[in-house]
């Protein structure tokens, strides 16, 4: 009997204490779910902590971008109108230059506020670059010469070049770009470039261009890629390093690196026109519309450029100035952003100026007749009388130029400078 009721009562508490384990069991069984979850949403409310933060901060620093794009963008009409209606009669204050290249640094961030507009996804990659980098003005010089512009000089002879067209340097060197003093006016020459495109031999092209630079001494070399995008830069970089150090430098010739150049007819021309003073002369283009053609290389989407023409510039293949307006040059270009197409840019930065290019007939940058085919091309008697002729590579200048300087007789004489 005893014994039937201890049994009775230890299988109670045995039953007591299996219901008691698992009730302590289903609770520790909870709170581990429980931690878990709670974890897990911790990690899950963190992760998007993190991801509303970055996210609320790439849009706070691309609406600073915008504004700031806002507030520095300034369409260059808008520009010429401001910088007109508020300088009638008196003469518009332009930047100085610096006495050296006051540029060590090529750090420059990339400014995506052009990338969220709808026309940004039809230019070419190249021109996508230039776009989101088109802040960036400046950049180091990586090859000097400011004593090319020690003294007086009478005309100094630039010419854009890339590195790998070390033949177009070696030619013209040798034929109308020839360092002298001609009838007593004194000549300097300097070629323009950029780095190499090739970033498989930038550092052998960059060798080579340093070995030429020791044996020529007539290189100016930037930081800054070498593009056709980036003609803009080579154009605004040659005319900071010319106000800093060419002070008595007379006239400039600028030209490409494959054009023919009479030097002694410029001295004639120069001598006919009397000295004119913000004398800017070259094959001048009026009225010429924007290429709307994406596939054209010298496509210029709306939202870029507004107006229904450019201003009057001159073709790139080469032009003549005075010093003190490529001074004066320099400091217009300061008001205005860069367009990427230099021989453009430069007509909206005479336009600042209130200056009107000459167009004269001397000057040949899209070659002597439309029909490239014609002999006239090719004729010696007209290269003689000319000042520019575009697009000849180096054995055509040499052989025009052995021609042109020889016993040439012209039956008739043909007379472009007047």
């Amino acid at each position: 009997m005893e014994f039937t009721s201890l049994l009775t009562d230890y299988r109670m508490t045995t039953r007591e204490r299996w219901r008691v384990y698992k009730r302590v069991s289903l609770m520790f069984l909870l709170a581990v779910v429980t931690l878990t979850v709670v974890h897990r949403g911790n990690l899950t409310s963190l992760q998007d902590f993190q991801t509303d933060h970055i996210e609320r901060q790439t849009r706070m620093e691309l609406t600073a971008d915008s504004e700031v794009q806002k507030k520095a963008t300034v369409n260059f009409w808008k520009t010429i109108q401001r910088l007109q209606s508020t300088t009638q009669g008196s003469r518009i204050t332009l930047k100085q230059a610096p006495s050296t290249w006051d540029v060590d640094s090529s750090n420059c961030s990339i400014n995506l506020f052009n990338s969220s507009q709808e026309w940004f996804t039809g230019p070419e990659d190249n021109f996508k670059q230039f776009l989101l980098y088109r802040h960036c003005r400046y950049f180091p010089m990586l090859i000097n010469h400011p004593e090319k512009c020690s003294g007086e000089i009478d005309l100094l002879i630039v010419i854009k070049s890339v590195i790998t067209q070390f033949d177009r340097r070696e030619v013209i060197r040798k034929t109308w770009g020839k360092e002298q003093v001609l009838n007593g006016k004194r000549i300097k020459t300097l070629f323009l470039l950029g780095k190499s495109s090739n970033l498989e031999e930038r550092a052998n092209h960059q060798k080579l261009l340093e070995y030429e630079d020791y044996i020529y001494g007539d290189t100016l070399q930037w930081d800054f890629m070498d593009s056709f995008f980036n003609l803009t830069l080579k154009e605004i970089h040659f005319l900071k390093w010319f106000s800093s150090y060419c002070p008595k430098t007379q006239y400039i010739f600028k030209g490409d690196d494959d054009v023919f150049v009479s030097v002694p007819n410029i001295f004639e021309y120069l001598e006919i026109s009397g000295n004119l003073k913000d004398l800017f002369v070259g094959d001048v283009l009026f009225k010429a519309k924007p290429i709307r053609k994406e596939q054209n290389k010298y496509y210029i989407p709306q939202a870029l450029y507004n107006k229904t023409l450019y201003p009057p510039y001159a073709g790139g293949g080469g032009f003549l100035m005075d010093g003190a307006l490529a001074r004066k040059l320099y400091g217009a270009c300061e008001t205005l952003e860069l367009y990427p197409i230099d021989d453009v840019f430069l007509g909206m930065c005479l336009e600042v100026l209130q200056v009107t290019p000459i167009k004269h007939n001397a000057f040949k940058t899209f070659g002597l007749v439309k029909n490239k085919t014609s002999r006239l091309n090719r004729e010696p008697c007209f290269f003689k009388s000319l000042i520019v002729v575009h697009k000849l590579l180096p054995p055509d200048l040499m052989s025009m130029w052995k021609l042109v300087n020889s016993d040439l007789i012209c039956s008739q004489k043909i007379d472009f400078l007047d």
